[in-house]
């Protein structure tokens, strides 16, 4: 994507880590769980590789349809699963999103990171008002919530939870790939 090549690298050790934490969480989560965490490793590491500083890296002709292609089929996998719950149209729009961008940086000359294109003004403006609510939504839900008086907690008559199965560690993820989507969307 446009932009410095030091923002560059730390949104993509940003979205890295992300889609490296959600892989380990497919170990651990339950089953119904496993496509929607899937899904958001998928959205991490594509978005870690879209996001390497032209500098360092610059794909070839081919690369950029074929993010267009995989994030299409993404996209397909979440409008069927969204069937069954409301979360899969976030996926939608974030695999959507990254087709858009991908289509964008065919398009620009070289198809390089920097290269200049810069996508339909009035998409680019709609996909980063959505990301933007949704990362002030996903904001609030990290707020700490006061702890009801007898909860217990590990040690005290409740089993341990996972560090996988923390849902405030996978909401925390949800919120950085949602702000860095934000971040690619404005430098495009």
């Amino acid at each position: 994507m446009h932009g410095p090549a030091s923002s560059g690298w730390l949104l993509v050790a940003l979205c890295a880590v992300t889609g490296a934490y959600c892989l380990l969480r497919m170990r651990t989560g339950a089953e119904g769980e496993r496509g929607t965490t899937g899904g958001e490793a998928l959205m991490g590491f594509g978005m870690a590789v879209m996001a390497v500083p032209a500098a360092a890296f610059t794909p070839p002709a081919w690369a950029w349809p074929a993010y267009a292609v995989m994030f299409g089929a993404a996209g397909l996998h979440a409008l069927w699963a969204a069937r069954a719950g409301a979360h899969h149209l976030h996926h939608l729009v974030g695999a959507g999103a990254m087709v858009y961008m991908s289509v964008v940086m065919a398009g620009s000359p070289g198809h390089a990171h920097g290269g200049g294109g810069s996508g339909v003004p009035l998409l680019t403006g709609m996909l980063l008002l959505y990301f933007a609510g949704y990362v002030l939504l996903a904001g609030t839900r990290l707020v700490p919530v006061a702890a009801v008086a007898g909860s217990g907690g590990a040690g005290r008559g409740t089993p341990a939870r996972r560090w996988g199965d923390r849902p405030e560690l996978a909401r925390a993820c949800r919120l950085s790939m949602g702000m860095a989507m934000v971040a690619m969307l404005l430098t495009l």
